[in-house]
């Protein structure tokens, strides 16, 4: 099974379950357009969008950043979690990138696709998930997985999930019902 079918199946599997109002509210947000307050900046958003086409690149169906997952995981990491928490992610994803530049000798999103593929390799094979950057990796890949999923194109488009079945018609007929149907009993 090749990745993509699995990401496909494991999508269809648990799209539903990943789907709670945390996540529709944070899409809700990166739809209104406005960026958080004190949210990642556009290079960490790059960067981001780089690790996120990594994990989840275009094919057939969209990549993760074709389908917004930067701006959901700024939504999600500088709104819904703590001060310590933020800041934490933030420093993480310096870390990644301070690797980048040590093991490729550039910033991340200017690797080549290998050197790109050699700094996350590292990273995903590094002995400790709980040091930095594998701390912040492991978070990040999760939340790519996880908006990618709940993101609106993926959930109608590529898994065909049907939130509401049916469509609606505002103007659908309507039976008539007589004065007196139903056995002629009159109110008075």
């Amino acid at each position: 099974m090749e990745r993509r079918d699995l990401l496909r199946a494991f999508g269809a599997a648990t799209a539903l379950a990943l789907l709670p109002h945390d996540a529709m509210a944070a899409w809700a947000r990166v739809a209104s357009g406005m960026r958080p307050v004190n949210g990642l900046d556009d290079a960490q958003l790059a960067l981001v969008g780089a690790i996120g086409d990594m994990i989840i690149p275009r094919t057939d169906t969209p990549g993760a950043a074709d389908v917004g997952v930067p701006a959901f995981v700024n939504v999600i990491v500088t709104e819904d979690s703590g001060d310590t928490e933020s800041t934490a992610f933030v420093s993480g994803l310096d870390a990644i990138e301070a690797q980048a530049r040590r093991d490729g000798g550039a910033s991340f999103v200017d690797l080549s696709p290998a050197a790109r593929a050699a700094t996350i390799d590292a990273i995903e094979h590094a002995g400790d998930r709980h040091a930095e950057p594998a701390r912040t990796y492991w978070r990040l890949k999760g939340l790519i997985v996880h908006g990618y999923f709940t993101s609106e194109p993926v959930m109608t488009k590529v898994l065909k999930v049907q939130i509401i079945p049916g469509k609606f018609d505002g103007a659908a007929p309507m039976p008539h019902r007589g004065a007196h149907a139903g056995g002629g009993h009159a109110h008075g």
